[in-house]
């Protein structure tokens, strides 16, 4: 997986390939899809929630820019597996994720792996977790209209947020950076996430 479907792609970060190789991913995946885990492909893991395929993950980490004394935002826990990913790389991973059964079954996977850096706190990851913040990243892994003002105000200085915006069908993979207070953002190219629910992403219809 790590060398085919990422670094033959062009993702050539050193500890994201090492933290791609560490975690499993067919323990975040639903037994029905087991044989599937390493495909590069999203699969399905139950509430109509997704598991992101592998390259998109390593990519959007890559984006990051993590350090090892950073502190990280993740809005979209689903099964846990991009928290896992960041927790290899991060000093703290706190991750929300709206739907209880969901943070449940990644309260599992993460404990299954001893991980201790991980809080998932379960609420409306577009309002943020402004008892943490700031953040020096944060990873938005569902399609938001647009970037929630919360987290840019809970986004560090010099920090990172990662996100797909768009659509509720397509989205586009962007990079914000803070600057004196200041945005810039860069385009990676076309995505699909599921659509991100809260009171500054999509309505639950």
């Amino acid at each position: 997986m790590v060398e085919q479907q990422i670094r033959a792609r062009g993702i050539t970060n050193p500890r994201v390939l090492d933290a791609m190789r560490e975690i499993p991913r067919h323990l975040f995946v639903p037994p029905p899809y087991t044989l599937s885990a390493y495909t590069d492909s999203p699969l399905p893991i139950g509430n109509g929630q997704t598991i992101s395929q592998p390259y998109i993950v390593a990519l959007m980490t890559a984006l990051l820019e993590t350090r090892s004394e950073d502190r990280v935002l993740e809005i979209g826990t689903g099964c846990g597996y991009q928290a896992a990913i960041l927790a290899r790389l991060v000093c703290h991973v706190t991750t929300i994720e709206r739907i209880h059964a969901v943070a449940d079954l990644a309260w599992k996977n993460i404990a299954s792996l001893g991980l201790k850096n991980v809080s998932i706190i379960v609420g409306d990851g577009t309002e943020g977790y402004i008892q943490n913040a700031p953040y020096n990243g944060i990873i938005i892994t569902a399609a938001t209209p647009q970037i929630p003002p919360p987290l840019i105000d809970q986004l560090d200085e010099g920090g990172i947020l990662v996100a797909p915006v768009g659509g509720r069908d397509i989205q586009e993979l962007i990079t914000l950076k803070k600057h004196h207070g200041r945005t810039d953002q860069l385009s990676h190219g076309g995505v699909r996430f599921v659509p991100l629910i809260g009171e500054h992403g999509w309505t639950d219809t």
